[in-house]
């Protein structure tokens, strides 16, 4: 008799601990309440939470070697002095790019390890630089 109650029990309370370790629908915000499992990351530029795969600007990975490609979005300010970049390698969800002046070229500055450069591309079109070499446009 002591059996039966005793994996019943054991049984009733994985199942509990199971739950509460599941989160909830839409319950992996992050800080700025941006949902990513929804697709959504925080803009720096926007101060609110946006779909990279949504943005008007959209480069693809240069990269010929791996087996998949990603992509990345550009977002620039009203003002077109300061460019956010969605660069899916490192800690940083996006890095801010800054324009000097009436340069064409954004660049990253000088708290980032790496360097990173966007500029114009044939008529329409961006190349994001990392460290001198193109990696997506």
């Amino acid at each position: 008799m002591k059996k039966p109650i005793l994996f019943s029990m054991m049984f009733l309370g994985s199942l509990f601990f199971a739950q509460q370790k599941t989160p909830a629908l839409g319950g992996d915000r992050d800080v700025h309440g941006c949902i990513g499992s929804a697709g959504y990351t925080y803009s720096q530029l926007r101060n609110n939470c946006v779909r990279v795969f949504e943005q008007k600007i959209k480069l693809k990975e240069v990269s010929a070697d791996k087996s998949s490609s990603t992509m990345t979005a550009v977002i620039f300010s009203k003002d077109m002095k300061r460019a956010e970049i969605f660069i899916p390698d490192g800690m940083a969800k996006s890095i801010i790019l800054e324009k000097e002046g009436k340069d064409k070229i954004w660049k990253s500055g000088s708290h980032i390890k790496e360097s990173y450069v966007l500029v114009p591309y044939k008529k329409t079109g961006y190349q994001i630089k990392k460290d001198d070499v193109v990696i997506y446009q």
